[in-house]
């Protein structure tokens, strides 16, 4: 009988990871070569149980039911990937001291000259006198260095996924009707509530949005990471959210159910179960209170004056995502109105239509990178590896007279936890 694709997949890379545990490992015994023998079996004992724990999980991951256990998931995939990928770091710097020691090796025969041989020796015989250690000795210590901190600084990171904040700013518009002056916006984006685990946690987060006293809040989708039943315990907290100018949102990529399962798909992806998952989810929205915008606008009045609000539903130009926003519908009997502000869930849909066909939209508000959740940010600098797909990606940008504001997400995804991106809750005031 041949072994299928995955058969063989899976067996290379049981051969891949076994290969990089044995050669982490030699390193790790000649690292830890004088410690206590005590120590060393401790040391020795738990990197092999843990290896072996990724390993099993590696040959039986389809075998587990892991959407009853997505939680679970999540923190599973945590500790495989941060383990994982810190052997790799170790084994990076490992690979570049056996590249180094094979190129001098490589010299010396090619050469064939003693004194070569006796310079090299002598040189590293005077790193260790005046480094205090060799070369191999330094990289062997930097490898497990960053391997350590990447692992431990992943680990920490879990202790940040409710570690909610607020970015103020302040945002001048010369079209602004003047009745609308100092209008106090509240965005949150991406609350993944399947992803909660704390639900206490979350009540904090929604007590710290009402303490903002805004006129308006603004959800710009992902509400859910699959099933509205990931609502059934929070709809009794985010209810709590209200404004004198009301609740507005819209759906984002994972509202649509498009990444679960459904037992009832037929050949061309169609699922009965999936469309009354989205009608219910929009009843979810009519519960809390808030106004969903399905491709339509919502005319506010103040003192005789007006602002536009528009809503659509996900528009990406990544060809992964669903594209089912209609910005012609929305817009429709907003072309008279002065000021005008989208709620857009993916921010690609800013370059992709809005700024090229619709330059009278003064403000989007989008979400649905969270910043990856991962990266740094401070003064003067900002980084993240979602920068490299989201040319908008976190903050403030601006083109012209138009501006977008990427909200970095309520809530987490995949990664239960945020390292230097923390979860937002983004005031604006417009003057």
């Amino acid at each position: 009988m041949r072994a299928g694709p995955n058969l063989l997949s899976t067996i290379l890379l049981v051969i891949i990871m076994l290969a990089l545990d044995a050669y982490v490992f030699y390193a790790l015994r000649s690292l830890m070569a004088n410690a206590a023998p005590r120590l060393r079996g401790v040391v020795f004992s738990l990197y092999w149980v843990l290896s072996a724990i990724v390993m099993a999980s590696i040959v039986f991951y389809g075998k587990i039911p892991w959407a009853k256990f997505m939680q679970a998931r999540a923190y599973y995939l945590t500790f495989a990937f941060s383990f994982s990928f810190s052997k790799l770091m170790v084994a990076l710097f490992l690979f570049i001291d056996d590249g180094r020691r094979a190129v001098m090796w490589v010299v010396e025969k090619v050469r064939s000259a003693p004194a070569v041989a006796a310079a090299v020796q002598a040189r590293e015989e005077g790193n260790r006198e005046t480094e205090g250690m060799s070369r191999s000795r330094f990289l062997l210590k930097s490898g497990f260095l960053v391997g350590g901190t990447l692992m431990g600084t992943l680990l920490y990171g879990l202790s940040n996924k409710y570690n909610y904040h607020v970015r103020k700013l302040r945002l001048a518009y010369p079209n602004l009707p003047s009745a609308f002056k100092g209008l106090k916006i509240v965005q949150i984006s991406d609350i993944h509530s399947g992803s909660f685990n704390d639900k206490e946690a979350v009540k904090r987060g929604v007590e710290l949005i009402q303490a903002q006293k805004p006129d308006l809040v603004l959800f710009t989708g992902d509400l859910v990471n699959d099933r509205s039943l990931e609502m059934d315990d929070y709809t009794d907290v985010f209810d709590k959210i209200n404004a004198p100018m009301g609740v507005f949102s819209t759906l984002g990529n994972h509202d649509y159910g498009d990444y679960y399962p459904w037992p009832d798909y037929d050949n061309n992806r169609r699922s009965r179960l999936k469309a009354q998952n989205l009608e219910t989810l929009k009843g979810i929205h009519a519960k809390m209170g808030w106004r969903l915008l399905m491709n339509e606008n919502k005319i506010l009045e103040k003192d005789g004056q007006q602002i536009a609000l528009l809503g659509v539903e996900n528009w990406s130009m990544n060809p992964r995502f669903p594209r089912l926003g209609d910005m012609k519908a929305a817009y429709e009997g907003t072309k008279d109105v002065p000021f005008k502000i989208l709620l857009s869930h993916d921010p690609t849909h800013w370059d992709g239509q809005i700024r090229n066909e619709y330059p009278d939209i003064d403000l989007m508000l989008a979400g649905h990178t969270h910043g990856m959740q991962f990266g740094v940010e401070i003064p003067f600098f900002k980084w993240s590896p979602a920068q490299y797909i989201y040319r908008q990606w976190a903050g403030l940008y601006e083109e012209g007279k138009q501006r977008l504001y990427v909200n970095r997400g309520f809530g987490f995804l995949g990664y239960p936890g945020r390292v230097g991106i923390l979860p937002e809750i983004t005031v604006i005031e417009l003057v």
